[in-house]
């Protein structure tokens, strides 16, 4: 007999409900969602520190938007990557 690994992308508590009725059980892994949700607080807590010590234009705020997109994808090094930057890791 093969035994297949599936994984399943879930939201809320009800997938428990579906694997019991399928006689399956089901483990959690939040690795990935770890993953967003630090990257979520990182940009609130810079989009905060900007609102807190900055007043500018319209202009300017994208302006900033676009440095922070370019230091975290080209600059600044990630620990899953070995420390290197998501754009280095695309391109290879």
């Amino acid at each position: 007999m093969h035994l297949v690994k599936a994984v399943f992308l879930v939201d809320g508590f009800g997938y428990q409900t579906a694997l019991a009725r399928l006689g399956l059980s089901g483990r959690r892994d939040y690795t990935d969602r770890n993953l967003i949700e630090k990257w979520f607080q990182t940009l609130k807590m810079r989009i905060d520190c900007f609102h807190n010590s900055r007043v500018g234009s319209r202009s300017s705020v994208r302006r900033w938007c676009s440095q922070f997109v370019h230091y975290y994808n080209r600059q600044r090094p990630h620990q899953l990557l070995d420390n290197r930057p998501p754009a280095e890791e695309v391109a290879n």
